[in-house]
């Protein structure tokens, strides 16, 4: 791995495949730093892996599992001729069968990345060193939870426990059902308010007397007669096998415990876009998104180095969404190696 790649991506949620599309077409052999699936804040295949029915991404009449589409994606990267960055080193489609499941594959994390000089040069988790002369960062953003055992089992099963609601909110399993949101911030009540078109009723489930939201957001739920707010509440535990049958909630105040029945949970309490292993070289927004240079591009803060999906994106966090910023970053990306007479 020692000649400079036109371009790395960092990243294999939509964004980072579909980068890895557009640019392996664009015939710049794309190396692509997948992630890790143990240890490591980036998962191959980002959020989507926790999805199990996938009913608004165009071209899947019938539905996809989060799983299979970004196997998918992998897949179409691969026959146009991406590699990714293994345990073993780099893998081709020749030598990584495009039928290796995500979640099995020895993929590589990135540890830390060197923008000060260029090329750039990328350290993956193993030692390995690469030197780039552009990046595409689609590391995505990580959903916020508890941290409950049962919680983390049951969304990662499709049991009924999810931190998206615009995503999975109108799937069967979740009609009719009373559904509960936990958190207080206008996400929350964003996501609660979506909840009401599917749900017999919506909890608001919040560990103080009073929203986060702002004034608007807080007088839709207020008014909402689908919504009632839990004050004071806290979520210790979520019950059910292979579905939730409800939570337990603690008083915030006296401690007391009590059982609330449901069919659905859901969790809007933030997101950690993943820019740690950035080291303060790219310029960030208060809440650590990547800050981008021209919102209608994908360019940042350093020449050469382009951001897609939900690392720069807190508003949308879509599959759909985090797949166009990987068209633009590959395009860009591919315009600007042009401009440095890099082909």
């Amino acid at each position: 791995m020692a000649d400079t790649e036109k371009v790395v991506i960092i990243g294999s949620g939509p964004a980072g495949w579909t980068a890895a599309i557009y640019a392996a077409r664009a015939n710049l052999d794309p190396l692509v730093f997948p992630g890790k699936a143990a240890g490591g804040d980036l998962v191959p295949g980002g959020q989507l892996m926790l999805t199990t029915e996938v009913e608004n991404f165009p071209g899947f009449p019938d539905g996809v599992t989060g799983p299979d589409l970004m196997q998918l994606f992998m897949r179409q990267a691969l026959r146009y001729g991406s590699r990714v960055v293994t345990t073993s080193g780099v893998q081709s489609r020749e030598t990584l069968a495009g039928d290796t499941p995500l979640w099995a594959a020895a993929f590589q994390n990135v540890q830390s990345v060197d923008l000060s000089s260029r090329p750039f040069r990328v350290v993956g988790d193993e030692g390995d060193e690469v030197l780039a002369h552009s990046l595409i960062i689609a590391t995505g953003a990580k959903a916020n939870w508890l941290g409950l055992e049962n919680e983390q089992r049951l969304a990662k099963s499709g049991g009924g426990v999810s931190a998206c609601a615009v995503c999975d909110g109108a799937l069967p399993i979740f009609r009719n059902k009373e559904l509960a949101v936990v958190g207080g911030g206008d996400s929350a009540v964003e996501e609660a308010t979506y909840l009401t078109k599917f749900a017999s009723r919506v909890y608001l489930i919040h560990r103080r007397d009073q929203l986060r939201a702002s004034k608007i957001m807080q007088e839709r739920a207020l008014n909402n007669k689908k919504i009632e707010i839990l004050w004071n509440r806290g979520v210790v535990d979520v019950l059910g096998d292979d579905t939730i049958q409800g939570v337990r909630l603690k008083d915030t105040i006296s401690g007391e415990e009590q059982d609330l029945p449901l069919g659905g949970l859901f969790m809007a309490i933030g997101h950690t876009p993943i820019t740690g292993f950035l080291n303060g070289q790219l310029d960030l927004d208060d809440a650590g998104y990547i800050r981008l240079a021209d919102p209608y591009r994908s360019t940042t803060s350093v020449e050469g180095v382009f951001a897609a999906g939900d690392v720069a994106d807190h508003v949308y966090r879509q599959a759909i969404t985090a797949a166009g910023m990987g068209c633009k970053a590959a395009i860009d990306a591919e315009r600007w190696l042009a401009e440095q007479g890099i082909d």
